[in-house]
């Protein structure tokens, strides 16, 4: 690619080898400003967008979390997560000591909460695992789309993909209004994950099928 780019330059470069450097085209300042939002974002939105993907969404008090993320992991049935080495502790106490009081059955599990420290969880263990709790970097209100790069309470790309089940949660100040506003705020040079919806794919006579190359299953906490 970079050795056809350069090709092209330098077959326009020989092109104006004989034309005077003052009747070069002169550099075309490209206008950006285009609406960059419109007005359409914050929770409300994001909710019903994660919504319409087939995702669920629940808006919850900042205070309330950790029984959040809690009520959340045993709706779903689950008796041991991943979560990144730096994820808050307090955002799963409330379910460590639901397991110590013997409200949810992780005998044959383990510990229910798995830090994958220094990356040390393998793919046999994320395989295993009910599902795995993070943060994000950024969500996008009109699109209903979450942005992971891997930063703070994020972890490494691989755990979001393997397990079957994503909690995600998402501040009220990391919901931007459109793309462009997200794109502002993101470094292009993380890894960044784009997330609409659970993972899904469509064949060729449209039949949707979910899970193919990451959870099945997105559930996100949106903390105001």
């Amino acid at each position: 690619m970079s050795g056809s780019r350069e090709q092209i330059l330098g077959r326009v470069r020989a092109a104006l080898a004989d034309v005077p450097a003052e009747e070069h085209p002169p550099d075309v300042e490209v206008p950006r400003d285009y609406a960059r939002s419109h007005g359409r974002g914050g929770a409300g939105t994001l909710t019903d967008r994660l919504q319409d993907y087939g995702a669920v969404a629940h808006r919850v008090a900042a205070d309330t979390l950790p029984d959040a993320i809690a009520a959340a992991l045993r709706r779903r049935g689950a008796r041991r997560v991943v979560v990144p080495p730096d994820l808050p502790e307090p955002w799963t106490a409330a379910w460590s000591d639901m397991v110590e009081d013997g409200d949810v059955d992780t005998a044959a599990a383990g510990a229910p909460v798995l830090r994958d420290i220094g990356g040390g969880v393998g793919l046999d263990a994320l395989d295993a695992v009910d599902g795995v709790v993070t943060g994000c970097a950024v969500a996008i209100a009109e699109t209903g789309t979450i942005v992971l790069d891997g930063n703070e309470a994020q972890g490494r790309r691989v755990l979001t993909l393997v397990p079957d089940y994503h909690l995600c949660v998402v501040r009220a100040d990391q919901i931007v209004e459109d793309v462009p506003d997200a794109v502002a705020r993101l470094d292009p040079r993380r890894p960044l994950t784009w997330i609409s919806g659970p993972s899904a794919t469509s064949d060729i006579e449209l039949n949707r099928v979910e899970g193919v190359h990451g959870p099945r299953t997105l559930e996100v906490l949106i903390a105001e």
